[in-house]
């Protein structure tokens, strides 16, 4: 299977007065086309800060001290703002965590989308409308001329959703990264879009990485897992291998604090919480909330991540 983009030995650090700090640790993550490759973790572990990475929107406090972001065969780290100015929105395409605060409130959904579209592609006014009506019956948005007419606070949080999603497949992006797309999104809605993305993904072939802290979610729509920590990539696997047979602590962790249908398991939860930046911990950053950690073994030395089985890869000293 060909690879679309390739994450290699990525350090970012944070500008600190006194000193800086580093936020990612040497991620390796390789996305192959066609696929839904999925980044989980808790909140503040570096799965939006790796995504915005690779879309050159990192904040101005950060910078990228080493590494390399290959997509399409070209590195995109010695792109131009203007080069990624052109592929943001084209090749690559960001549904972001709110669909709330997306759309500017000011503009119609027409004004939108066919701004959107003529921004990537040649067309005229009329051929721009008319690509965001076939996007938007894509995307399953009935009465499409009525809504190309509303605001953004006249529509529901998942019909914004839905045409967030239209403005990424208008320019056919190769690539879409979706951060947290269900957050805020009532349960059956959450598994509309998450239907709809699948659906979609299968039918244009598109690469699809998936940003989430939810577990449960992700297991019915991925191939292949990355579970990151504290800024490190602590294990990678297909997915249904990673789900009937984590490895890591952390892993095997979150997915005990899963809710049940069995009333007699009690809820598990993972003592503490994930590191700050601003906190100095050696040995495995996960060392001290896990059940498996060895004194003088696990808070000295820092675990690499290695293959512990067929295409399997964690990062721990004990197993």
């Amino acid at each position: 299977m060909e690879n679309l983009l390739e994450i290699k030995n990525l350090n970012l650090f944070f500008k600190g007065e006194e000193r800086n700090l580093q936020a990612l640790y040497g991620i390796n993550l390789t996305l192959e086309r066609g696929k839904i490759h999925s980044l989980v973790g808790e909140s503040g572990c570096g799965k939006t800060l790796t995504a915005m990475s690779v879309m050159g929107l990192i904040p101005k406090t950060a910078f990228i001290e080493s590494g390399e972001v290959i997509f399409n065969g070209e590195n995109l780290l010695k792109y131009s703002e203007k080069q990624m100015r052109e592929l943001r929105g084209n090749k690559i395409a960001l549904i972001p965590q709110d669909p709330m605060t997306s759309l500017n409130p000011l503009y119609t959904i027409e004004n939108q989308l066919t701004e959107a579209i003529r921004a990537h592609t040649k067309v005229n006014k009329h051929q721009a409308l008319r690509k965001a009506r076939e996007v938007l019956n894509l995307v399953k948005i009935p009465d499409v001329n009525d809504k190309l007419n509303l605001y953004p606070h006249e529509l529901s949080g998942g019909m914004k959703q839905r045409i967030i999603i239209a403005m990424a497949l208008a320019c056919k992006s190769e690539l879409i990264i979706a951060d947290e797309p269900t957050t805020a999104l009532d349960v059956t809605i959450q598994k509309q879009i998450m239907d709809l993305l699948t659906e979609l993904q299968k039918e244009f072939g598109t690469t699809i990485l998936l940003i989430s802290h939810d577990l449960a979610l992700v297991s019915n729509y991925t191939d292949t897992v990355t579970v990151m920590y504290a800024g490190h990539i602590v294990e990678q696997a297909e997915a249904n291998e990673f789900f009937s047979n984590p490895k890591h602590p952390y892993s095997v962790a979150l997915l005990n604090s899963l809710p049940n249908t069995n009333p007699a398991l009690r809820l598990k939860t993972i003592e503490g919480a994930p590191p700050s930046i601003q906190e100095t911990i050696t040995g495995c950053k996960f060392n001290p909330r896990c059940d498996l950690a060895e004194k003088g073994l696990c808070d000295t030395t820092l675990p690499e991540l290695k293959e512990k089985a067929q295409k399997h890869f964690a990062a721990c000293l004990k197993i």
